[in-house]
């Protein structure tokens, strides 16, 4: 079979050694690496049909892989007014007004990605803004996708008057000692009440928003994301592009288990595994533990400075235990979102228990990994739990000087266990990277500087947090391929640049290895190929 790719005159690297591969060039053919040697002899494997690309010396890595990615709801999400760059209370009440000028009367206001820390400890709640957004039916969603804050308008709108009671345990409309909301809503099921009155995009322009957000990520070098969310219509969405050859990424994706879920939906969970298309699939479940620190809603074993985050998210967490047995015994591996330390220890006794059961190797994971203690630690590597870590979170919304939201409210010593990915790698356990887009931004360069610089990535000068906890150039890599393919189970199709493995690659114009980890981000992508194909080409090639 003749290859429908070749790359000349490229420095193939693999991320299990760190070495470059002997010989420059590579064929693909069929969506996956048939070839490898020099150009000459590559060269030769090419027919009339088959495209050529001068890679001018340019390094040929595996496809980049986003280990905890949210594609639609990220689309969605980030369709609206972005607050991401705003500092303080200030800049966001300029923003808002700005935004309200141009809005037509009677629509609603959506903003995305504001970050607590504007609040400098005050409440986070409407008050700040109710003048500019008087009248107006408004809906900002905090950086952390599990919280917003509600309009008065917005929450007149819908209905929500008082508190409610939520089966998610963590879920609550937040109100002040007068009974009345504040405007905060902490995760889903209180945001639902709003969320259901807003006016919704159409189906196309759903469809539409999540193509451009895929086509945007693979032009940043992502070929694949693990997807934490199948919610709504998403998998109809991602059966549309792929049928119609305009999925640009490859997804694997793991649907919700609730609390609340029962032995009948826990049995479609398992039945709904393997199901998908050409580059999707649905593999393994996602399960919530807990929320977020920042807003009170993380499990600790002991409360925050403020009293919070107590409890976990499952009102009854054996019963969370119980879902992960009936999973693990029908060989379907679990993605638990646990940040606080209780949560994380509560998800590993959970697999212990359940391999206890019924020893078999199910890869099951845990995302986030905020602050835990050193015997925790230990654990991934002897259950075999991989570790699924999203470094930028620590650079972009903690300080070194635990200043911020997060830090102050778990204490010196917590905040002081901050995403401990080195700790992790040297117990043993698999350390997979990740953005958790929309909460943090997709390029996957950025992901792995973040990973070894720990700053902010708007302002490198300033100090990083807890730096004896970063990653070696190799590891940050090694995180979003070979540690990747493994949480999937891939790694005998996936991660490498091998023969018989897929032609999913990415084309850096630098060595990552040997770039530093503040330029890492800036490194230009040339080329990304999915399944022997490529996604985005550079104007340079």
């Amino acid at each position: 079979m003749r290859p429908s790719l070749v790359l000349l005159s490229a420095r193939p690297l693999d991320p299990a050694t760190g070495e470059f591969l002997p010989g420059t060039a590579l064929a693909a053919a069929d969506g996956h690496i048939t070839a490898l040697g020099d150009d000459r002899e590559i060269r030769a494997l090419a027919g009339a049909s088959t495209e050529v690309v001068d890679l001018k010396g340019a390094v040929v890595v595996p496809g980049l892989v986003d280990g905890h990615i949210h594609p639609v709801s990220g689309a969605e999400l980030t369709d609206g007014l972005d607050l991401s760059g705003c500092t303080d209370v200030e800049q966001v009440r300029d923003a808002l007004a700005r935004a309200v000028r141009d809005l037509a009367p009677g629509a609603w206001l959506r903003g995305w990605g504001l970050d607590p820390n504007v609040f400098a400890g005050r409440p986070v709640d409407t008050a700040p803004f109710d003048t500019v957004l008087d009248g107006v039916p408004a809906l900002l969603l905090l950086f952390d996708a599990h919280s917003m804050l509600a309009s008065r308008r917005a929450l007149h709108l819908a209905g929500v008057d008082g508190p409610r009671a939520f089966d998610q345990a963590t879920a609550e409309v937040v109100c002040g000692p007068d009974g009345h909301p504040t405007g905060l809503l902490l995760e889903d099921a209180a945001c639902d009440l709003v969320e259901r009155v807003a006016p919704q995009p159409t189906r196309r322009e759903r469809r539409d928003r999540l193509a451009a957000a895929l086509r945007a990520m693979a032009a940043t070098g992502l070929t694949g994301g693990h997807v934490m969310d199948a919610n709504g219509d998403s998998l109809a969405l991602y059966a549309d592009l792929d049928e119609a050859g305009e999925l640009p990424v490859r997804l694997r994706v793991a649907p919700w288990c609730q609390p609340g879920t029962g032995p009948d939906g826990v049995r479609a969970l398992i039945e709904q595994q393997g199901t998908g298309g050409r580059l999707w699939r649905t593999d393994g479940v996602k399960i919530f533990m807990d929320g977020t620190i920042d807003n009170g809603t993380a499990w600790l074993e002991h409360p925050d400075r403020d009293g919070e985050s107590r409890h976990p998210f499952w009102p009854d967490p054996d019963a969370y235990t119980q879902v992960v047995a009936t999973l693990h015994r029908a060989g379907v591996p679990t993605a638990t979102h646990a940040i606080g330390d209780a949560a994380v220890r509560h998800a590993l006794d959970a697999v212990a228990k359940a391999q206890a059961d019924d020893w078999r190797p199910v890869r099951h994971r845990i995302e986030h990994i905020e602050t835990v203690p050193d015997d925790t630690v230990r654990r991934f590597a002897e259950l075999g739990v991989v570790a699924s870590m999203q470094p930028t979170h620590c650079c972009d919304f903690t300080r070194a000087d635990h200043t911020d939201n997060w830090s102050r409210r778990l204490g010196e010593e917590r905040a002081a266990r901050a995403w401990r990915c080195r700790d992790l790698q040297d117990s043993g356990a698999v350390v997979v990277l990740g953005s958790d887009w929309p909460i943090a931004p997709y390029p996957p360069l950025g992901v792995m500087a973040g990973a070894r610089h720990r700053r902010p990535s708007r302002d490198l000068t300033r100090p990083p947090h807890a730096p004896q906890q970063a990653l070696t150039a190799l590891e940050a890599l090694q995180g979003m391929t070979v540690n990747a393919a493994y949480a999937a189970g891939e790694e005998g199709e996936a991660g490498r640049i091998a023969l018989g493995h897929r032609a999913d690659l990415t084309v850096l114009a630098a060595d990552p290895l040997a770039t530093p980890a503040t330029e890492l981000a800036d490194v230009p992508v040339l080329l990304t190929v999915l399944d022997g194909v490529p996604t985005y080409r550079d104007r340079s090639l």
